[in-house]
């Protein structure tokens, strides 16, 4: 018997960036097994040009990405969250709104791309740090055994996940 997509929310403080490249990502590598949100505590006006920009030159869709309030997702009206990551730092030590249904949370940690400032190679380059970091976390977090794991083993392992960097990735095999 099949089953529904598990739903996950990725949230951020602004929802202009990390987050937005988390629900990209997990949206398209999850392959309907997952269903991706974003949101944020403090939502931007907009997705953050460079953002759009990165996602558009990997061959994403962008049309109906937007910057959200995790309000949006509190809701009885609203999905039901299997997942809820935060993806930046201020978030995790936020005061987060009651999900319904107790989903399973882990923080994912990701530097601000928006926050650093100095020369366009600079800012471009924390930004594609920041979507190939999300990209290997959601990479590992798809190919999760999910049903041969029990509750405590399943958190540690998205623990392990968000702890995981692209160094992690270039460390020579034995």
């Amino acid at each position: 018997m099949a089953r529904d997509p598990f739903n996950v929310l990725f949230l951020c403080t602004g929802n202009s960036a990390r987050s937005i490249f988390a629900e990209s990502l997990l949206n398209r590598l999850g392959r309907g097994k997952f269903r991706a949100f974003s949101a944020g505590s403090h939502p931007k006006p907009a997705v953050h040009p460079l953002t759009l920009e990165i996602l558009t030159k990997n061959n994403f869709e962008t049309g109906a990405l937007h910057s959200k309030d995790w309000s949006e997702f509190e809701g009885t009206d609203a999905p039901k969250m299997d997942f809820v990551f935060t993806v930046c730092d201020r978030a995790a030590t936020e005061i987060c709104p009651v999900w319904p249904g107790q989903p399973m949370t882990a923080h994912w940690g990701i530097a601000d791309p928006v926050a650093v400032v100095g020369s366009e190679i600079a800012r471009r380059s924390a930004f594609r740090t920041a979507f190939a970091e999300l990209q290997n976390r959601i990479a590992i977090f798809i190919n999760l055994p999910f049903e041969s794991l029990d509750s405590l083993r399943l958190k540690e392992r998205l623990d392990e996940i968000g702890r995981t960097t692209l160094a992690d990735l270039k460390e020579p095999v034995a």
